[in-house]
């Protein structure tokens, strides 16, 4: 508690700071966008117990790529869910486990019996991430379509990025009509997604009808283009702006720009 008190003076002088530094409409933008943070985040509280504010299952992680998976559950935690689980490769956990102790690695993706590995722990979570270090090998590909099945099965919101869209722009009927799902593709995934469905180049000139039209295509399936704005449409509303303070977003880290969506995917369900 000591703490918390003396933090909060001390982050109420950092945004008064960085305020001064920006215009009067950027500071309006800033102050709207930390009101939104704080309207999703849960309070803190002693009533609630460890799980209760959000568990976040991330599908992904493979020998060549365990900083995704990594940056996909820590920022869900940052974003304010209690819980991350990581299901990745064999090879991918220990290296995982060394970079946080807060995660809970599971090696199973790699596995014959992968899908039902991850099954068993579905009940447990308020939503999925599919695709941060995934790559594209044929038996962690074939596993993540079943997982993705199970998924739907339970209704659980999936946001799906990075080789999770290669997969769905392989075969985009895993996702099909699923209202509950959410893509995040940059510029080159979005190409490849829109080709897939809609059978034509993209129009460049018009991004924010390219948006509500690939959304529209998937089934009204929630698409958010990652770009200098992002582009947010469910196919039923035109694409909104999404907006990014100064030096929040980093390009080169999609995985932990993007995560933050899981988080606010769903409420969690009734606790059992």
């Amino acid at each position: 508690m000591g703490l918390r008190c003396v933090a909060i003076p001390v982050c109420g002088r950092i945004l008064q700071r960085t305020f001064s530094l920006h215009t009067a409409h950027l500071r309006k933008d800033m102050e709207n966008f930390f009101q939104l943070v704080k309207n999703i985040v849960p309070a803190l509280t002693e009533k609630k117990h460890k799980g209760q504010d959000g568990r976040i299952g991330i599908v992904g992680g493979c020998q060549e790529y365990t900083g995704a998976p990594y940056f996909a559950a820590m920022s869900a935690l940052k974003a304010g869910a209690d819980l991350s689980y990581v299901f990745c490769a064999r090879e991918a956990a220990p290296v995982i486990k060394s970079y946080s102790p807060e995660l809970i690695v599971h090696p199973v993706l790699d596995s014959p019996n992968a899908v039902q590995e991850v099954k068993k722990w579905l009940p447990r979570l308020h939503a999925l991430v599919v695709g941060p270090g995934l790559g594209r090998d044929d038996l962690l590909l074939k596993n993540v379509k079943g997982i993705l099945e199970a998924s739907k099965a339970r209704d659980i919101p999936i946001v799906i990025d990075a080789d999770g869209l290669w997969l769905i722009a392989q075969e985009p009927a895993l996702i099909q009509g699923y209202q509950k799902a959410i893509l995040t593709p940059n510029h080159m995934e979005f190409s490849r997604l829109w080709e897939a469905v809609v059978s034509s180049p993209v129009d460049s000139s018009d991004d924010h009808a390219s948006v509500l039209r690939l959304s529209q295509a998937l089934g009204n399936v929630t698409v958010v283009q990652k770009g200098e704005h992002d582009l947010i449409s469910d196919g039923q509303q035109g694409p909104a702006h999404s907006w990014w303070p100064p030096g929040v977003r980093a390009r080169s880290q999609g995985s932990a720009t993007t995560r933050p969506f899981r988080s606010m995917a769903a409420p969690p369900p009734p606790l059992t």
